[in-house]
């Protein structure tokens, strides 16, 4: 019994018409968060907490004729 060669195997064409639209990714991704100013850290904190109290405070009333079909039917 013989071994076969690796290296003869045949490449479909497919792999070979198409191999020019694969991007080869790299493994390191680089990524840094920005360096804020005291000030700046600042700011957005205080603006992450106007919004997170606008958010669970400001609850839209229901409309008049909604109160007005609670209390017919009450």
């Amino acid at each position: 019994m013989s071994k076969k060669n690796k290296d003869t195997k045949k490449k479909s064409a497919k792999k070979e018409r198409y191999a020019k639209f694969r991007k080869e990714k790299s493994t390191k991704s680089n990524f840094t968060m920005p360096e804020f100013t005291p000030e700046a850290h600042k700011m957005q904190q205080e603006n992450d907490a106007k919004i997170s109290s606008f958010l669970r405070y400001s609850k839209n009333p229901p409309t008049l004729s909604l109160r007005e079909k609670k209390d017919k039917s009450k």
